[in-house]
């Protein structure tokens, strides 16, 4: 990694300015030990897509409509994107061990309501809790990733598990319940324990008094802007109202919850805009392909559904390699070709009609996508201050979350 990608003079592990990624220096999680963060992240995936194909059995056994059992994916989402910032901060201020401490305790608290009251309600707090603690330790497995070939195997995990899920959680359907479905998050606090093992070195990142305030604000920005698809007047006045509010804040109180550096860096906004931008066309084209398939081939949904996995298992499988190489060939290049990826998948599948040629540009901006989230946030967090590593991480996830937000939705204005 360049060393101009960091900021001058902050203080690193092994030398000043410099961080680990770019020194090469290993830390706990080289190796065979860097699987225990991959575990820790990939089971996310499951929260978002494995619940798919299950919706309409738990609709059937909860008296209810489909629509309403689709609050708890809503309520997963909403999680996630909240969570990940906010238990991010938690991490900044008390360290791995408290971070993974709490994120694993709400990711089992979550799953024990999901698999033990089929009560709607009770489910759709379940599956908060989930996503409030997945998010947390994918955050922190990010934030513990000491090399850019271990942030790749992260990043890749996820996107690995997502291609995955819909599958996974239809068997788990058939062999268990669609309750046993809802819970595959819990998946993550396996690895808990054994990564709160590694981290000998526990304390904060910073010493700064928390931020109510901006906690609050940011928080009210997140949930204003997740709902933005289903209340595009109200979530999109809430989200201009809370963004104001918020940005006033960050000028008022530059060290707070959300530091003003972050905000004030132009290569940590670039990856992060980048990262958003990958990620909605890649979620985009999840909804539109399968679309163009219907249209164009005589498949059924579930044919459909099993095509669709290869291409999005290709792109996170190649992924861990792309941010691996990336690394070496310097920020430019690796941004003009996932950028290239995602402009050429879409447009290829606008002109195409075969099945293989959609599927292809489905793979590309999967590859785009997956690599993208490694890449660039190794990018976001070599910009900034050691010290901010934890929340820039936390960010620059949620960056990517708006972005699988927002792909979907704007493939269905576009299809009105």
């Amino acid at each position: 990694m360049s060393n101009s990608l960091a900021e001058p003079g902050a203080p690193g592990p092994a030398a000043p300015g410099r961080n680990s990624h770019e020194t090469g220096a290993r830390g706990p999680f080289h190796g065979s030990a860097a699987f225990w963060l991959a575990l820790m992240a990939g089971p996310l995936s499951f929260g978002i897509a494995g619940p798919a194909l299950v919706l309409d059995d738990a609709a059937r056994d909860l008296g209810v409509s489909t629509g309403a059992v689709t609050w708890t994916v809503t309520a997963f989402g909403w999680g996630i994107a909240v969570g990940t910032p906010l238990l991010a901060g938690l991490l900044d201020r008390r360290g791995p061990r408290a971070a993974l401490t709490v994120c694993g305790l709400l990711v089992l608290l979550g799953a024990g309501l999901v698999a033990g009251i089929p009560v709607l309600p009770v489910l759709v707090l379940g599956t908060a809790l989930q996503g409030l603690g997945t998010a947390g330790l994918t955050a922190t497995a990010m934030s513990l990733a000491d090399s850019p070939r271990v942030m790749g195997l992260v990043t890749a995990s996820l996107a690995v598990v997502g291609s995955t899920a819909p599958l996974a959680g239809s068997l788990v359907n058939d062999l268990l319940s669609w309750q046993a479905t809802l819970a595959l998050p819990v998946l993550s606090a396996i690895a808990v324990p054994f990564a709160a093992a590694r981290c000998v070195h526990g304390a904060a990142a910073t010493r700064e008094p928390f931020d109510p305030v901006g906690t609050a604000l940011l928080t009210a920005l997140v949930t204003a802007l997740v709902f933005v698809p289903h209340q595009p007047l109200i979530a999109g006045v809430g989200s201009v109202a809370a963004a104001a509010l918020l940005a006033a804040h960050v000028r008022a109180r530059p060290r707070g919850f959300v530091p003003a550096v972050l905000v004030r860096t132009p290569s940590f906004l670039v990856s992060a805009g980048l990262a958003f931008a990958l990620a909605v066309v890649n979620f985009g084209m999840m909804y539109a392909i399968p679309e163009r398939l219907e249209d164009h081939t005589s498949w059924s949904s579930s044919e459909i559904g099993v095509a669709m996995v290869w291409p999005l298992l290709l792109g996170g499988t190649l992924s861990w390699f792309v941010v691996a190489v990336s690394a070496r060939t310097g920020r430019r290049p690796v941004i003009t070709a996932l950028v290239t990826l995602a402009v050429l998948g879409p447009v290829w599948a606008a002109f195409s009609t075969a099945a293989a040629a959609l599927l292809a540009a489905q793979a590309l901006t999967s590859i785009a996508a997956a690599s993208g989230q490694g890449a660039f946030a190794v990018h976001a967090t070599s910009a900034v201050p050691d010290g901010q590593r934890p929340p820039a991480i936390g960010l620059f996830n949620l960056a990517y979350l708006l972005g699988a937000a927002f792909g979907p939705a704007i493939v269905s204005l576009l299809a009105l």
